[in-house]
This record gives structure tokens, sequence and C-alpha cells, in this order.
């Protein structure tokens, strides 16, 4: 074992929290931080042009590459469910999308008795990660390392659908982390003139000169050292050699939804009964841990285009195609700027619901499923995803082997609540694809076919095609109840010097993408860390 040295702060995990924290505690030098990351350097090209994302859903040296443990609710299926393994973790791998999610999310947590979790707490987070394209306003932030810009250019499909949203009677809407979430528009996206902006773009490159930070990358923690209910240091592989580090302050957790409650059941904090059939020493029995994991269902409608105008075309093209490329080389502008929603909407499935209880993601192309070859038509996509699902499922090691990965069971459409908005998703988004403004491009419904039209035969289709938008989260919440894993400052219950920094603390689930949630989680657990230290 070699001793790698004492640190003040140790960070696992360097993706869209860790990358933040380590930034941040190592800002005004005073702090040694040490940053562990499983997987390399954010070097595969993939990772930097937009649409590079399809490229990364099946590359195991960039991705975990997970799998759902068979689904009851979607025909016992196991479903992808893909992780950044590389600095920048999912956020150098993920569609780009920035949705903060609804005000109601937070005020939610904080009235669940997370104090400092309201809307009017995190949203001076929000705003301080925010480099926004538009300038600051009441809702957003200028010259945060984040950059968060707009499409660089319209689309006529987009600019169909979103015409096509509010003759459906929905309203248009600019701009979805600002006043009010519903309606339709075009997504912001986390980058800068025409490139990704990861964590680890945004957050750890400014930082990587710092004498007292240091960064291993292919370092797979394999648990925690503890004294007692004291977490000291982190033990890893890298390459054959095992090392270990000690902490003096804290060690913090951001390894993600599916890293982070998998080490801490490997290191014996977790349900006692699951450890121990697995032959892991009980050091905390923390029921919590690795339960309660929400993620986002969402359900595809692919539509054959009747103009030759989306990227399917430009890839049958030879011409066109070495057109997209150097449109990208030369003006970083075209189809490879495109995130994984290029236009969306924010509805209501039913008129009497308070808020939108589902999220569109509309993109201009079609696959069978997300990582395949484009379609050889002409086709478009359209995907539905309940914002707020009731369903929860568990994350659980199934080997004290760290190297082997968990059982992950999101237990998608358990409850009648989500059957039911899914299938409403798919008629609201359908009802929007069959109005005027569509006409001159939506040719035919591809899936699910004009032969899926009752609610039994749409809930049957969202069990055979539905699938995952790539929202694990919840696996270590923050609360105060017996289930909770993390208190309101996120210190891991009944250890000392650990907290968990990452998308598994939230409550529940954030109506919308994750990504921007997690790294203004990341924001307020870096001051929180060192306001602490300062009191000691």
């Amino acid at each position: 074992m070699r001793e790698f040295g004492a640190f003040d702060y140790i960070i696992v995990g360097a993706g869209s929290a860790g990358c933040v924290l380590a930034n941040r505690l190592s800002a005004d030098g005073q702090y040694k931080v040490l940053l562990l990351e499983a997987g390399g350097e954010d070097s595969n090209p993939w990772i930097h042009i937009p649409l590079g994302y399809g490229k990364l859903f099946v590359d195991p040296k960039v991705n975990w590459m997970f799998q759902t443990t068979p689904q009851p609710g979607l025909n016992d299926r196991r479903i992808s469910q893909p992780r950044g393994k590389v600095l920048g973790g999912s956020s150098s791998i993920n569609g780009l999308v920035y949705v903060r999610g609804q005000k109601e999310d937070f005020d939610a947590w904080r009235r669940l008795g997370n104090v400092g979790w309201s809307h009017d707490d995190v949203l001076p987070y929000f705003r301080k990660a925010e480099d926004q394209a538009r300038g600051a306003d009441a809702f957003h932030g200028q010259g945060g390392p984040l950059p968060v810009s707009d499409q660089a250019e319209p689309h006529p499909l987009c600019d169909a659908f979103i015409a096509a949203a509010q003759e459906a009677g929905h309203p248009r809407n600019d701009d979805f982390n600002g006043a009010t979430q519903e309606g339709a528009g075009y997504y912001q996206t986390t980058s800068r003139r025409g490139l990704r902006a990861s964590s680890a773009v945004a957050y750890l490159r400014p930082a990587r000169r710092r004498s007292n930070l240091t960064v291993v990358t292919r370092a797979h923690a394999t648990g925690l050292v503890l004294e007692g209910r004291r977490a000291v240091g982190v033990e890893w592989r890298r390459d054959r050699e095992l090392a270990r580090a000690t902490a003096g302050g804290e060690v913090i957790l951001a390894a993600g939804a599916i890293g982070s409650p998998q080490l801490l059941q490997l290191s014996g904090i977790g349900p006692g009964d699951l450890l121990t059939a697995y032959g892991v020493r009980v050091i905390h029995d923390l029921p919590g841990v690795g339960a309660d994991l929400q993620d986002h269902l969402q359900v595809r409608m692919v539509l054959r285009c009747a103009q030759p105008i989306t990227f399917n075309d430009d890839m049958r093209s030879p011409w066109r195609m070495a057109g997209v490329g150097l449109k990208f080389a030369l003006q970083r502008r075209g189809p490879l700027t495109v995130s994984a929603g290029y236009a969306g909407a924010f509805l209501k499935t039913d008129p009497a619901v308070a808020l939108p209880d589902t999220q569109i993601h509309f993109i201009n192309f079609s696959t069978t499923k997300m990582g395949d070859k484009l379609h050889a038509f002409s086709g478009f996509t359209a995907s539905s995803c309940q914002l707020r699902p009731e369903s929860r499922g568990t994350l659980k090691i199934v080997s004290p082997d760290p190297f082997t990965p968990p059982a992950i069971d999101p237990n998608y459409l358990a409850t009648e609540t989500d059957r039911r908005v899914t299938v409403g998703g798919l008629k609201v988004l359908r009802d929007i694809m069959r109005q005027p403004a569509m006409l001159p491009f939506a040719e035919s419904e591809v899936e699910p076919g004009l032969d899926c039209a009752s609610d039994d035969q749409l809930l049957a289709y969202c069990r055979e095609r539905g699938s995952t938008i790539y929202h694990p989260t919840c696996t270590a919440r923050m609360g105060s109840d017996p289930g909770a894993v993390v208190d309101k400052r996120l210190k891991v219950h009944g250890i000392a010097g650990l907290r968990v920094v990452d998308g598994s603390i939230m409550p529940s689930v954030l109506s919308g993408n994750t990504h921007a949630g997690i790294v203004m989680i990341a924001e307020k657990a870096a001051d929180m860390i060192l306001e602490d230290a300062r009191a000691v």
C-alpha cells in the first residue's frame, strides 16, 4: 500500500460536483486538496463537441456503461445507465441542457426540514456559478465559471415545434430558468463558443496549476479509511498499485448517485443486513444508503420528416456531411453544436395540475435508441418524461469487490400516478405534432405509430420502449428522518469527517435536467465546508 500523503480535503469523484469543490476549496491556497477520479483525462475530442455525446454513449473508456436490473415496469428489460468515467464525470458526456428545475422543488426540500435549501436560499448559488450569455438579471448570474449559452442558431423544425405548442394552447417560454418554467422554447446549454463546458472545463482547468491541488486520474476508490466512526482517508487502486491518503479535514464523496452510495456500502456504512450478506463489516447501520433512487423515464416519439432538413439527411450526403464539419471547424455552428434537447417544453398533462409535470426534448434527428446509428430516412424525435415521479428504487452492492457494479433498480412506472402522467405526456406531445405549424414537416408518426391509440396501448408502448433520460438521484438523500443519509449541511449522519456532495443528496429528483442543480449543490457545499473550517 503506497502512502500518498496527508491532505486537508479528499474529494472522491471529479464530476459535476467534484470539479466545483476542487476549485472552490483550493482557491485561497490555505488548504491542501486531493481530487480522485476513476476515469482518465478528458482528451477525447468528442467530449468537447456538443453532439459528440452520441459517440460517448457506447465508449467504455469514458463511460461506466451501467445497466439497471430487469425492470418489471418495463417488461423486465434492463436499461442502459451511462455515467461519466472521465474528468468532468457525466458533465463530460451528457446532453448539455441547462435546466435548474422548478422553484417549488427546492421549497419542497425546505418543507421537509432542510433549512437553507429553499429556492430563495439556493438561487444565489445558481447565479454564482453562472456565466449567462444574455447577461445578469434577478434569476441569472454573469461572470461565474459555468457558461450558459443560447443555441448557436435556430432550426425550422424547432421553430415549428414551438409554434405548434402555442397553437395547442401552451405558452412560449424563452427562459426555462426564469420567472416560470412552463411553456415551449429553445434550451440553453452549458457551452461556450460552440464547445462543451463540462465541470472539468469550467471549474477544474482554471485550478489545476494551483500547488495545493492534486488531481489523480485512473484512481478507482476502493474504500474509506475509518477510525471508529470518523472518516480519516481514502484508499484507491491505480493500475496495479494500491494507495492511501489521509484527510485532516474531511473526506467528501462526489462520485454521483451510483458511486457514492456504493462506496459508502463497501466501507461499512449502509443497511446492516445488506452489508452482512456480502461479508462487509458493519461500521454504521444506515438504512437509507442506496434507498430512494429516483430517475426520469423518457418515452420517445419518432416522426418521418416531409422535408430533407434533418441531421439524418446531413449524414446521408457526403457533401452535406463535409459542410457540417466545415461549419463547425470554421464557425463553431451547425448540427455539431446541438445539445440533446434543441428545443423543448415544460407542460401540464392535465389543466387542473398546478405545475408542469412533463418535459419535452425535441431534436432534429432520429435513431432507434440513443447511441444507435441515425435512421436511414429523414426523421426527428420528441420525447416526454414525467418530471416528478413517485417511483423510488434502490442501489445495492452485490459483492464486496469495489470493481463489481452495484444492482441499480430505478423501479420505473411502479405507481399509478407515474403510469398515468407518462401516458399523458405522450398524448400532449402527439397533440402538438398534429397542429398546423407541424403539418409541413410531420409526414408520419413512426413510433409509437397511429395504431397505438388508446391509453392501454400507449402504456404498453411506454413499457416496451421507455428508457432513462439519465438523471439518477436521491440515493443518499438529505433529511433528518430515519431514512436520510446526510443532514442539511450534507454531513453523513453518524460519521464524522464525511460529507456527500452530488445528486445523491437530493431529497427528490428535480423537475428537469440535473447537472445545473448538482453544480449548485457543490457551490453551496463548498461555502458550508469552508465556513465550518473557519469555525474550528
